[in-house]
Parts: structure tokens; C-alpha cells; sequence
């Protein structure tokens, strides 16, 4: 085989992945019609789906992938298509997959779902696989999965399998956002607007959220997905607080050593603006200045600490968030001292994947600490979940026990 014809074939292979990560928002939940909100697809879908038996007159391999709960609070589950190469070889193609879901004993309906996939030409005798993925979310409970799809032939591969969503005893008091036995698409956008929260009318919190939008590996060129998910988890804890009334978030970057979004003293978060911000993000890009500029990243935490503390705006709690900060040098103790005796509380919520690789305290932990801070590494959902209930009953009583000991003087 050339040179010529081994770089097509790569070059196909990369072209179906690059497509399969543009179809992730073609994926598309299945609407119904009519007085019984029936979901009709073609006859011969239906057959295939109804009869429960795997078919493969288009080869492929069928991998389930196993429902995972997310920092954002919803199983996610879905599967992992892989399809020879040599089997879409010839002119351009479609690949249409349509897929349903239904809760095991329950007495709904199901929830079908639908993707294309558009194909590029292939050379004849193309060696490789093209790998293809899909997903759905999921509340608690035990679900089945009818699964096809077909080219423009009508060649046809199917799987069947089962899901389970569950959560661990020790879990059970979190609050889902999808109820038991719920169906929902993929959430598309991890910065959409958060719908309005019902306040609480005698709550009057105020508080300033400063995250650190990094990778776990300091060295990384990207921010995975998964990262931010759990950056943006932490925010949504925030901002879906009843008893919060007023929030400032102070968005950095400690590789770029900058602020990257502010919002100050506001009701509700901007998270629109806020993935805006992010995109102006250049990780893995070396700066001259900041390589000539040495222990920059010490003055700059340093900086953005004693800022952040002297401000003219006392919040009711200073929250820090993002993945550990490993410097050579911390924060100087000088300006920790020169910040004084805070009049609220300061928290570090310590986005930490991998806790036992990583167990040593961070820049930002040791000044939490000096502080007089408390420190909660967030590896898991449940984390999360235990560490910002315990985070607002620690603001919420020294609020209003201050409150008390003030009034008690008068």
C-alpha cells in the first residue's frame, strides 16, 4: 500500500471521529404527536427494536457504558459503537442511529432518541475502525435499552442491554436533579443560565467564590470536560442557594496567572459569560513574560489573596475552589499576617481527582489554613454534596450568631 493511499485512510478515520464530535448535539430527543403524545418512527425501526434480536448485516460491536453519576447531580449512561472501516468504504454515507429507553416496570411510555452521522467517502480496503458514541441521563432506577442503526442500504446493527441507576446507601440523601425513572437528553451546555432561584426571604447571605479554572495536571494543554463539569457543579451549589442573596465569583487561571471573568455583587450568576470567559483560555501556550518571570505565579496568588481579603465589601464567606495549586514557594506569611483576623469565614473547596496521588496540602490550602480556613477535598459527587451542606451551616451560624451577640450588647 503507498503513502498516499495509508494517509487517506487515516485521514478517514479522523474525519468520522472529528464528525461523531460534532453529532453530539445532533443527538436528539424524539418528540410524540397527537392526543396520546406517540412517537412514531418507521415501521421497519419499530420491528427491529420490538423483536429483541441483535442483528449485524452492518458490522459492528456494541459496548454499554455503565450509568456514572456526575458532579451535576444525573446518571449518565450510554454506549460505544465501533464499525469497520472497510464496511462504510465508497461514495459519502449516513449513519442513523435510534435508540429508546425505558424504566423497568414502570408504566410510562419510552423515550426514544434519534442521531445522524454523516460519513465521509472511504477508500475501498480501508483498514481501522471508526468509533462512534452516544448518551442519555438518567434518575434512579433500572432501565432497558433497544438500540439500532442503519445505513442508507438499510444494513442494520442492533443490541439490547439493561442499565442500573443506582445510588449507595450512604447516598440516598442527595438531592438528584433528575427524579427516580426520568429520561432526559444530554446536557448540551455545562454554562447555560441557571433558572431563577426562589429566595429565602430572611436570608441575606452574601458571599465571594474565587475558582481556579485548571486542569488537574498543571501541565495539561486542555481543561477537560469532566474538570469543568465539576468547577461549574461547585458554582451551581452556589447559585442555587435559597438562602444566598448577593454573590461575587472571581473566575483565574493560575498557569495563565490572571483573572479571566469578575462578577461582582450580583443576585445571579452570569454562567453564559462566565464559558465566554473561558474560552479566551490558552493553556499549553508558553508566555516569554511569565518564563522570564520567576515564582510570577507566588506574586500573583499572593496578590489576588490579599485583594481579594482587603476588599471594601465584606462578604458573609470567602469560598476558594479549583484543583491543587503546587508551588515552589506560598503564599508569603508577611501578607497573610498584614490580612489580619477576618471577620467571616474562609472555606477551600479542593477539587482533587485523584486524592491519593496527590495528598499534600496546596498554595491555597496553607493560606486557608493560616487563615484560620477549613479545607474539603471534593473527589467525588457526594463530596460535594456533604461539603457545601456543612459549608452554609458554618456561615449561616456564625451570621447569625454574630447577629445575636451584637444585639444582646445593645
Amino acid at each position: 500500500m503507498s503513502r498516499k493511499a495509508g494517509f487517506s485512510i487515516a485521514r478517514a478515520g479522523m474525519a468520522v471521529g472529528l464528525l461523531w464530535c460534532g453529532s453530539m448535539r445532533a443527538q436528539s430527543l424524539m418528540h410524540g404527536s397527537g392526543p396520546t403524545g406517540t412517537v412514531r418512527i418507521f415501521n421497519t425501526d419499530s420491528a427491529v427494536l420490538e423483536s429483541q434480536d441483535e442483528r449485524k448485516d452492518l458490522p459492528c460491536a456494541v459496548v454499554p457504558v455503565k450509568a456514572r453519576l456526575g458532579f451535576d447531580l444525573r446518571f449518565h449512561a450510554g454506549y460505544e459503537v465501533s464499525v469497520p472501516l472497510r464496511e462504510l468504504a465508497g461514495n459519502e454515507d449516513m449513519l442513523t442511529m435510534v435508540f429508546r429507553v425505558k424504566l423497568e416496570g414502570g408504566k410510562e411510555a419510552p423515550v426514544y432518541f434519534s442521531q445522524k452521522i454523516s460519513v465521509p467517502a472511504i477508500e475501498d480496503g480501508a483498514k481501522g475502525e471508526a468509533y462512534l458514541r452516544g448518551g442519555f441521563d438518567l434518575g434512579e432506577g433500572n432501565y432497558h435499552v433497544d438500540w439500532l442503526m442503519r445505513d442508507r442500504t438499510e444494513r442494520v446493527c442492533s443490541s439490547y442491554w439493561e442499565v442500573e441507576a443506582m445510588l449507595p446507601p450512604k447516598d440516598k440523601d442527595l438531592a438528584m436533579v433528575i427524579p427516580a425513572g426520568g429520561i432526559r437528553a444530554i446536557e448540551q451546555q455545562p454554562f447555560k443560565e441557571e433558572p431563577p432561584v426562589t429566595r429565602d426571604p430572611e436570608g441575606t447571605l452574601n458571599v465571594k467564590v474565587l475558582v481556579n479554572f485548571a486542569p488537574q495536571n498543571a501541565r495539561a494543554a486542555t481543561l477537560k470536560p469532566f474538570d469543568t463539569a465539576a468547577l461549574i457543579s461547585i458554582l451551581r451549589s452556589v447559585a442555587r442557594e435559597p438562602r444566598i442573596t448577593k454573590v461575587s465569583v472571581v473566575a483565574f487561571n493560575m498557569q495563565e496567572q490572571r483573572v479571566i471573568y469578575r462578577q461582582d455583587n450580583v443576585e445571579q450568576i452570569d454562567f453564559p459569560a462566565l464559558g465566554d470567559a473561558l474560552d479566551s483560555l490558552k493553556l499549553g501556550t508558553v508566555d516569554l513574560n511569565r518564563l522570564g518571570n520567576k515564582h510570577g505565579d507566588v506574586r500573583f496568588l499572593t496578590k489576588l489573596i490579599a485583594d481579594e481579603c482587603s476588599s471594601p465589601q465584606q462578604p458573609d464567606a470567602l469560598i476558594f475552589a479549583g484543583p491543587k495549586v503546587m508551588l515552589e514557594e506560598g503564599v508569603p506569611s508577611e501578607t497573610l499576617k498584614q490580612v489580619g483576623d477576618l471577620t467571616y469565614p474562609v472555606f477551600y473547596m479542593n477539587y482533587n481527582a485523584f486524592p491519593q496521588q496527590v495528598p499534600w496540602r496546596d498554595a491555597i490550602g496553607t493560606a486557608v489554613k493560616h487563615l484560620k480556613g477549613y479545607e474539603y477535598t471534593i473527589s467525588r459527587p457526594r463530596d460535594l454534596w456533604f461539603a457545601w451542606t456543612e459549608i452554609m451551616s458554618r456561615i449561616v451560624k456564625l451570621r447569625y450568631g454574630r447577629a445575636a451577640s451584637a444585639a444582646s450588647t445593645q
